[in-house]
């Protein structure tokens, strides 16, 4: 949907993929693209090669499981990284893997951590980190993070910088680390933390988280949901209308996978 190819796989089946690929010896990347990355990938070549170059890539945003349904080809549901953050680190927590927070303000990877360690006894929390903004745009900066990354060694990497911030940084990383797993999620940390106020769960259900979060941060999310990305919602959905109806009912499906967890 909008040019990105998803997984039509739910997160029992992502948590199980990457236990196996843990076990295997496999590292991977985990993509949770919503209209906002959708948006950015159709106007940017080397997005759309990042996103498509991940292990695991699943719908995080109502719209596209709307326009996947549209389309003729329908997902099991949302796989969101405020959700993975939990799942993944309860089958960590399982089967004895590291984790590593990275990502938000100062103290907030913190708090998500004892948060995470509280709900799932066991879960061992290797390292966490807060890197101030901006970081990135130096090569000292990013050589600082990614000193302690690998240091720590983690099996699994929770980043939460923001698309393609987190995605770019952790293309890097993955070339140290070949054999952990990656989640780009965005605001999860803060959400495991508690200290950014997440939607209920009917309106989540219902696709209105984004409003949820607009009326909370007003002021920085007012032009992104607004203006940018709902005029690229409408789009997609009446494109994925107009797909269906031109492939005789259904859309072709392209498998993102050569095999199955």
């Amino acid at each position: 949907m909008g040019g990105v190819a998803v997984d039509p796989v739910g997160e029992d089946e992502v948590v199980a993929w990457v236990a196996a690929e843990l076990a295997a010896g496999r590292g991977g990347r985990i993509v949770t693209p919503n209209v906002d990355i959708c948006r950015a990938v159709a106007r940017d070549p080397r997005l759309a090669e990042l996103v498509a170059g991940a292990e695991v890539v699943v719908a995080d945003g109502m719209p596209l499981v709307w326009a996947a349904r549209l389309q003729g080809t329908p997902l099991p549901g949302r796989v969101t990284g405020a959700d993975l953050i939990w799942s993944l680190s309860g089958m960590a927590a399982r089967r004895g893997r590291p984790v590593y927070l990275l990502g938000g303000p100062p103290g907030v990877a913190e708090a998500a951590a004892r948060e995470l360690t509280g709900r799932h006894p066991g879960l061992e929390v290797c390292g966490v980190d807060a890197p101030p903004y901006g970081f990135d745009l130096t090569e000292a900066g990013r050589e600082r993070v990614r000193r302690k990354v690998v240091a720590a060694r983690p099996a699994l990497v929770f980043a939460g910088l923001g698309f393609p911030r987190q995605d770019l940084l952790i293309a890097e990383l993955r070339r140290d680390l070949p054999r952990a797993w990656f989640l780009g999620c965005g605001a999860a940390i803060g959400f495991a933390a508690g200290t950014v106020s997440r939607a209920p769960g009917w309106m989540r259900r219902g696709g209105l988280e984004w409003l949820h979060r607009l009326v909370t941060e007003p002021r920085r999310l007012a032009r992104r949901y607004l203006v940018d990305d709902l005029p690229f919602a409408v789009r997609l959905l009446a494109a994925s209308a107009v797909r269906r109806r031109s492939a005789g009912g259904r859309a072709p499906v392209r498998s993102r996978r050569r095999s199955a967890p």
